[in-house]
């Protein structure tokens, strides 16, 4: 769709160099998922959430997360006001909603925000409020960060159709974002879709043909990640599905009414970067869950 690469060329213009991540932020979105998204401080974690809502002229919030925030402080409570009690909205009630550091609020917080994401809608004193059609969260976690953290359990991080690790920019990226500085700063960014865009490329990924030979080439990646000697935990069917919707939503954004190998291919990575537990002497001896990931792309043949 030309409309969604008009989205991408729009973030582009304050983000340097990470057009691929912003595409397949873009395409997890687009198939009804969440996003991880794993980097240091400073690499523009934030900033690709904000400029991809302000793209599409959706309502975006942002949340600090800390050991002292309470399930109530993101869903909202009931306030007494004018002799009656009304529910006062959290923030958690917006199109997307950007989570800075996920891993430093407690687990009963956590919990709070997961069970959202999965149900689409919260309960508060037995009454039920749904959330935004298009409601997404976009998560983010520093890796180098030890204390004073609460980790996610495998199962809640499950929870998260894509993983993306947002790195440094390479030298050439780094001049070109302190020559634009001035830009980034002004903050360019024009709507160039809206909502109901969003709500209609949901529906129409639905349309792209996934070939049954695909299926099993998607099957056999995910299989093959229990087999790998390295891997304590493999993928689960969640995964694969992971991988089929995203990849879906990139042949989508490119136009194409099929999805290819390439696709998967592409889909992989994110589907399955937070999936895979590798054995504890393989962390030791230096295997990374993303060699394990190359590793079975290169031994499964595409069709």
């Amino acid at each position: 769709m030309e409309l969604l690469k008009r989205v991408i060329d729009e973030v582009s213009r304050v983000i340097v160099g990470k057009r691929r991540e912003i595409e397949l932020i873009l395409a997890t979105m687009i198939a009804g998922g969440h996003v991880l998204l794993e980097g240091v401080p400073g690499v523009a974690k934030t900033l690709i959430a904000k400029a991809i809502a302000s793209s599409m002229n959706l309502v975006f919030k942002r949340i600090q997360f800390t050991p002292d925030l309470l399930p109530s402080d993101i869903i909202g409570t009931y306030v007494y006001r004018n002799g009656e009690f009304v529910f006062q909205e959290g923030p958690i009630f917006a199109d997307i909603v950007l989570v800075d550091e996920i891993n430093r609020a407690s687990p009963k917080t956590q919990s709070a925000l997961l069970e959202a994401m999965q149900e689409k809608q919260v309960t508060v004193w037995g009454t039920t409020h749904r959330l935004s059609e298009v409601f997404t969260v976009i998560a983010t976690m520093n890796p180098v960060e030890f204390e004073g953290v609460y980790p996610l359990s495998e199962a809640q991080v499950d929870r998260f159709m894509a993983k993306i690790v947002i790195g440094y920019p390479s030298i050439d990226e780094m001049v070109e974002i302190l020559d634009r500085l001035k830009t980034i700063e002004e903050w360019p960014i024009k709507p160039v879709a809206t909502r109901r865009d969003l709500v209609e490329a949901r529906s129409r990924v639905w349309s792209i043909h996934v070939d049954r030979n695909v299926k099993y080439y998607i099957a056999a990646i995910v299989e093959e990640t229990r087999k790998h000697p390295a891997v304590l935990l493999g993928a689960s069917p969640r995964a694969a599905i992971a991988m089929a919707q995203i990849a879906r939503a990139l042949a989508l954004i490119e136009g194409a009414g099929h999805v290819t190998p390439d696709h998967v291919k592409r889909a992989a990575w994110p589907s399955l970067l937070h999936r895979i537990i590798l054995k504890p002497e393989a962390r030791v001896s230096g295997v990374r869950v993303e060699d394990v990931i190359d590793e079975v792309l290169a031994k499964i043949p595409p069709p």
